[in-house]
């Protein structure tokens, strides 16, 4: 089965008044909320792309490669630093969070082509160490995408861990009007708004922006995790009964009353520490073959 492939980069529409308002009231938060974590992060280039690295002292083996959230066009590595640090040290494994590049300025296939280079990136210089993909939110949507695209060739990739992603650009599954009232943190029209302003006229059905729509072969072992009062419930479960189909290893974790990627936010969530548990077991059982 032939991979599908990246479509040529292209220019992107200015940024919104309102969103670079609202990208600069969400840095203002973060940098008001900073707090000592368990790893300090330092920044770092990988591939030519800035990310920040949580490494956790003493030995530790393998890397984690984590794409924020945000709708593709807000959030930044610094957005979820307490949950990158808590699993950094407690799974004994560096987490790499890139800034990719953000919608509308930047659209589709961008943030792809970014995560794609960082992964492969990652890959030349540790070896044939275990290597996680993972995110949540639109970065789940990035993070399977780059596990399609290394189906057929590199960079070898040993696991997938996706947090509520977002994996069906074209926003019709049911869950959005089933979970319309339950979920707070993302709706119909903010799913429409965001896709929008990442294709710019491509498809929503392309496989590498809508991974649900992808043909599977080869996908990396993966554990997916989602509340099912969220609206994109049916994007985790459509593809883990997808990868299921294939043959290939998948795990779903459906919490009820868990919030939209609930254990990058905070651990006082519902769900948030069951999902950190899980997520603590299967990286370990990735490392260990």
């Amino acid at each position: 089965m032939a991979g599908p492939v990246l479509p040529p980069e292209r220019e992107g529409s200015p940024t919104p008044a309102d969103l670079t308002a609202r990208r600069k009231s969400i840095a203002a938060m973060i940098a008001a909320q900073q707090a000592p974590l368990a790893v300090t992060p330092q920044q770092a280039v990988l591939g030519g792309i800035s990310v920040l690295r949580f490494r956790p002292e003493g030995a530790h083996e393998g890397a984690l490669v984590h794409f924020h959230g945000g709708g593709f066009r807000v959030g930044s590595p610094h957005a979820q630093a307490p949950y990158h640090a808590a699993l950094a040290e407690a799974c004994r494994v560096e987490i790499i969070v890139p800034w990719y590049r953000l919608a509308p300025e930047h659209p589709f296939p961008a943030a792809l082509v970014d995560a794609l280079t960082v992964v492969s990136a990652l890959r030349g210089t540790i070896g044939e160490a275990p290597l996680i993909v993972a995110g949540d939110s639109a970065g789940g949507g990035l993070a399977a995408g780059v596990g399609i695209l290394a189906q057929h060739g590199e960079p070898r990739i040993d696991g997938i861990l996706l947090h509520s992603p977002w994996l069906d650009l074209s926003v019709t599954a049911p869950a959005f009007t089933d979970n319309t009232a339950s979920d707070p943190l993302f709706s119909q029209t903010s799913a429409e708004i965001a896709a929008e302003s990442y294709l710019q006229g491509i498809d929503a059905r392309h496989p590498l922006a809508s991974p649900l729509f992808a043909g599977i072969d080869r996908f990396p072992p993966s554990l997916i995790t989602v509340g099912t009062g969220e609206v994109l419930r049916d994007d985790s479960i459509r593809f883990h009964e997808k990868l299921r189909a294939a043959d290939m290893t998948s795990e779903l974790l459906a919490i009820d009353d868990m919030e939209h990627c609930a254990v990058t936010r905070s651990m006082e969530l519902v769900g948030a520490i069951e999902t950190f548990a899980r997520s603590i077991a299967f990286v370990a059982a990735v490392r260990s073959g």
